[in-house]
């Protein structure tokens, strides 16, 4: 039986990490249409890509949070 509840610590390590590499991810995907909006003037994929990497922050810093309180 522990090696059952081993593995489902391992699975919520894998689900924390995830939240950390998706929020980083969309950081990256946001930033970059920002640029590419502001390049070509289109408001609406700058505003887009504003939005995004701030969505992308957050969900990097629940992902942060999880971890620490899991050291707990």
């Amino acid at each position: 039986m522990s090696s059952v509840w081993g593995r489902r610590g391992a699975l919520e390590d894998e689900m924390v990490d995830k939240d950390r590499v998706v929020g980083s991810a969309k950081q990256i995907k946001g930033g970059v249409k920002q640029v590419i909006g502001k390049a070509v003037g289109d408001q609406k994929l700058e505003a887009e890509g504003r939005a995004e990497k701030i969505e992308g922050k957050v969900q990097n810093a629940i992902g942060g949070l999880k971890d620490s309180l899991k050291g707990k």
